[in-house]
């Protein structure tokens, strides 16, 4: 995936994931504690800092900048599906969000 080529343009969280399915990216994934990954097609956790992210991309709101989010786009290593998952950061981060995102920045 070519992150330029992927995140240009994006103006919004919408435009992100339209982005990412566009890629193929179609499945979902949500933080949980202690950095890890929850994949919503095989059920399975994985640790943020075992994941290989193909893309990350921020974006902030364009009119209110606390809307901060990311998408990270990988895919499972349990079953295959190609995973966009959103993520707060900043002040209105989770917990969760928070040590998934320092996990999957470690690269």
């Amino acid at each position: 995936m070519n992150v330029a080529n992927w995140a240009s343009g994006a103006r919004s969280l919408a435009d992100l994931v339209a982005a990412a399915e566009a890629e193929g990216y179609t499945g979902q994934a949500a933080a949980r504690p202690g950095g890890v990954v929850h994949c919503f097609t095989c059920q399975n956790d994985t640790p943020a800092a075992e994941l290989s992210v193909d893309a990350l991309a921020r974006e902030e709101g364009a009119s209110d900048p606390g809307d901060e989010v990311a998408l990270a786009a990988f895919t499972c290593p349990r079953c295959g599906t190609k995973v966009a998952l959103v993520l707060r950061y900043g002040p209105e981060a989770s917990a969760e969000d928070a040590e998934v995102l320092t996990g999957l920045e470690r690269l």
